[in-house]
């Protein structure tokens, strides 16, 4: 949309010409003297040569970063801008990737991360969007949640709200027949695509995950929180506890891996974990691990490439899982 500026007031020229710079210029698309003038038109205001050449260098005393190409097409153009192209390609993808984002609010946030550049470059942001096809979250109200977990933790009160499941019509079928959960919320962290809250309840003495995409009615309350010791508490440390966000009964474990799995082991366990090589072609590896279904499956993934030393606790939780869905599979 184009807005007509008041040709009375002469300082309205500099900032039509910073958008006009800002907006349509770059290192492939430099304008000249007789473009700026004309788009300084479009605005209803009337300039000479002579004082665009002054405004482009005060423009640049500002701290604007203007180049002059010479050439084939002689012109002034953005040369440095506070996000360059790849950055701004890596943030869309981002959010573009994000599943806690939903569709329309990606749309919304990847429009004014297009403003950030050139009308041109923005084009390639826009086909970079139209490529993209991957699974956003169908609850709308998780950015007013998250905003409210936010306020909470910084003011150190407890937060209600309500934590529901899909259903197979996809309707959401609420926990505790719609009752409210109350906590106190510690931090919230991503793990495998998923954003989650890490609360603490004093009623039930420990922390516990929550999917932030399937609370709602979330609210901030006045109570202050309960009592809990921050400074200990390690998000990374809890993360590996609790494999895969799943509470478990907490061991030490020594995996075997084939080397090339060296990997997949480092991307879940984190570089500093000590690896150990004990054969030709094998590694090993000591680390804590929660005996939950989701780890189990992580290891099983792997076929005989991956393998359980000990502890013998673990190694039979692994048997049963095996054992059960075997049955499963029984040809009749």
């Amino acid at each position: 949309m184009t807005f007509m500026a008041n040709p009375s007031n002469p300082k309205m020229k500099i900032l039509y010409l910073m958008r006009i710079l800002l907006e349509k210029t770059d290192d492939q698309h430099p304008m000249g003297i007789a473009e700026i003038i004309s788009d300084l038109a479009a605005y209803g205001i009337h300039a000479e040569r002579k004082s665009i050449y002054s405004d482009i260098e005060l423009l640049r005393h500002f701290g604007m970063d203007i180049e002059m190409q010479r050439g084939k097409k002689t012109g002034y153009y953005v040369a440095e801008r506070q996000f360059e192209l790849p950055e701004l390609k890596l943030l869309v993808d981002a959010v573009q990737s994000c599943r806690i984002i939903p569709l329309k609010k990606s749309e919304s946030l990847i429009k004014k991360l297009s403003s950030l550049t050139s009308n041109e470059q923005a084009k390639q942001l826009r086909r970079q969007v139209f490529i993209a096809d991957r699974t956003k979250t169908i609850n709308e109200t998780v950015y007013y949640s998250i905003d409210q977990i936010h306020n909470a933790i910084n003011t150190n009160n407890k937060i209600s709200f309500k934590y529901f499941d899909y259903g197979v019509r996809k309707e959401r079928m609420y926990r505790k027949e719609g009752g409210l959960y109350q906590a106190t919320p510690i931090t919230l962290c991503w793990n495998d695509d998923n954003y989650y809250l890490i609360a603490y309840s004093e009623k039930y003495h420990g922390l516990a995950p929550y999917r932030v995409d399937r609370m709602s009615h979330v609210t901030a309350m006045e109570e202050r929180g309960d009592k809990y010791d921050r400074s200990r508490f390690n998000i990374a440390d809890h993360v590996k506890r609790v494999f895969g966000m799943y509470e478990g009964e907490n061991m030490r474990a020594r995996l075997s891996f084939e080397n090339h799995l060296v990997n997949v082991v480092m991307d879940h366990f984190g570089k500093d974990v000590t690896i150990l090589s004990v054969e030709d072609g094998w590694f090993e590896i000591s680390v804590n691990v929660s005996v939950s279904p989701v780890f189990l499956s992580w290891m099983f993934m792997f076929g005989d490439s991956a393998i359980i030393k000990e502890p013998a606790r673990l190694i039979e939780a692994m048997g049963e899982l095996i054992e059960k869905n075997r049955r499963n599979y029984d040809v009749l």
